[in-house]
């Protein structure tokens, strides 16, 4: 059964999960739409707690961030090369010439 109108594909994270059609395809906290690159960005890009994550998503839990971030240590490749595609500097590379 998926809520998500998708396939769900489990990993082998507690709370992370990969859904055809939702942050494209990558790895998402299950029931939300928070890509784990996300997470990671935020935790150390701009250095925020897990606390003060927790306080931006208060729907969130401990367990869901911390899996979140197991999986970045696990897959760095695979979140990095994420990040970067979702990066405004990658947009503006790759596409902003197509919206001029």
């Amino acid at each position: 059964m998926s809520i998500y109108n998708g396939d769900i594909h489990y990993t082998l994270y507690p709370h992370i999960v990969k859904v055809e059609g939702v942050c494209g395809g990558e790895a998402i906290i299950e029931g939300t739409r928070i890509a784990v690159w996300h997470i990671v960005g935020y935790y150390y890009r701009a250095g925020m707690s897990v606390e003060e994550i927790l306080a931006d998503w208060d729907y969130l839990t401990p367990a869901q961030v911390f899996s979140a971030l197991a999986y970045y240590h696990d897959n760095r490749d695979e979140i990095d090369r994420a990040r970067r595609e979702n990066s405004y500097e990658y947009w503006l590379e790759h596409y902003a010439h197509a919206v001029a």
